[in-house]
């Protein structure tokens, strides 16, 4: 870029996830090893082959938005608003004294508007196109919770979605990182939400045979890096950061979660679905990572990592850890904690890059549950079933998806 890079830091976070509505809550179910998968409630499951998954038991969007808007929103959107109005409030950002041009918003989502899809496809077929609702379009579309934020908030920086499958959240980071450093705007809005628990989405899924099928038993179903894992849980949620850069946020006193201190991204360009059987692209964005923020494997104290408990996949991205970090590999702590809340899909990365950030704050390494035999392959300290106590300094979050996308992120604790 010609100049010195930015130092961007977090100063604001939201969730809602299926393990809580709050950070507060979310970490305390992370570190008591809480599953949230269970029976599906929105649907009749009958025929499916997955039945369960990690809903958002509870959750009501009049409880925080007023009926009419909430009424005009898909649940993605809903959850959403939700994460991103938390964040802002916990900025401590004042709105009416802060140049709103200068505000931006990037917030992707894998599938967009599935529930209002399965909706309106069903009153199509039922009834016609003439029962098709003038809302369907508007509320279907991945970009549209990115709008939603930005309108009920009067946000009018840059605003757009990313869409890159269960990398989307992270990729919505990225950029955001990159408009701060291009000095188009001060602060960022970014994250991502998925509500894809519908039944052409599970339906979907099972079809490319991406889902677990242990319902005997679903609170024990997602299970990274068990020899007897069998795919991923679908969850559901959102995740919201606000960016700016350190300089900003200790002129105005904020608090700082922690600054992105590297970003990584790249391609497998192997498979539709299958990651790379090496993990050249994972290694290829953790490398890029580290480059960024400038320091050497052996820096990283803990590593969030993909681990959605599919067979290859798992085994892949510890490959590729082991390659880049050599000996470390076996010294830094790493866990998955989609063994607790499920695959939230797009909304993975933000609310896994929460997880880190509080990681860092309490000083603790958040376990992989649901670890009963260790696949004969893992040969690294995945935190099996309980937490661990350590010193965290630097972490890194992974996220791949669907096309061959990978993304990494590297927050430091300051």
């Amino acid at each position: 870029m010609g100049q010195e890079r930015k130092r961007i830091v977090v100063t604001g976070v939201g969730v809602v996830s299926p393990l809580g509505f709050s950070t507060k809550e979310l970490w305390e179910s992370l570190h008591q090893g809480k599953s949230a998968a269970a029976p599906i409630s929105y649907f009749d499951t009958t025929g499916f082959s997955t039945r369960f998954a990690c809903e958002l038991k509870g959750f009501k969007a009049e409880d925080y938005v007023d009926s009419k808007s909430a009424s005009r929103m898909d649940p993605f959107s809903q959850y959403a608003v939700v994460a991103a109005e938390q964040a802002l409030k916990d900025s401590g950002l004042d709105l009416s004294a802060i140049d709103l041009a200068r505000i931006g918003v990037v917030h992707g989502s894998g599938t967009g508007g599935m529930t209002i899809h399965d909706k309106q496809m069903r009153a199509f077929l039922d009834r016609g196109p003439r029962r098709i609702s003038p809302f369907f379009i508007p509320m279907l579309i991945p970009d549209i919770a990115a709008g939603q934020i930005s309108m009920r908030n009067k946000l009018m920086g840059p605003n757009y979605a990313t869409a890159s499958a269960c990398a989307t959240s992270l990729h919505a980071i990225i950029d955001a990182w990159m408009l701060l450093q291009l000095d188009m705007a001060d602060y960022m809005v970014c994250g991502g939400s998925e509500a894809a628990i519908t039944p052409m989405s599970v339906g979907g899924f099972n079809a490319a045979k991406a889902l677990s099928t242990f319902n005997e038993h679903p609170e024990k179903a997602s299970r990274p890096y068990d020899k007897n894992r069998d795919g991923f849980v679908m969850g559901e949620g959102a995740g919201s950061l606000i960016l700016e850069t350190l300089e900003s946020a200790q002129a105005r006193g904020a608090k700082i979660y922690g600054e992105l201190a590297g970003v990584g991204a790249s391609a497998d360009a192997h498979h539709l679905t299958a990651p790379h059987p090496e993990g050249a692209g994972a290694l290829n964005a953790m490398n890029g990572a580290l480059d960024k923020a400038g320091i050497t494997p052996d820096a990283i104290d803990y590593i969030n990592t993909h681990g959605t408990a599919t067979p290859r996949g798992d085994i892949a991205e510890l490959i590729a850890i082991k390659k880049l970090f050599g000996e470390h590999a076996y010294k830094v702590g790493i866990s998955s904690t989609k063994s607790m809340m499920g695959h939230l899909l797009g909304a993975a990365g933000v609310v896994e890059s929460i997880v880190c950030l509080l990681a860092m704050e309490h000083q603790i390494v958040p376990p992989t549950i649901n670890i009963e035999n260790l696949d004969p392959e893992v040969d690294l300290d995945v935190t099996p079933n309980n937490p661990k106590e350590r010193k965290i300094e630097y972490v890194l979050n992974n996220g791949f998806g669907f096309g061959g996308h990978n993304a990494t992120l590297i927050f430091r604790k300051i």
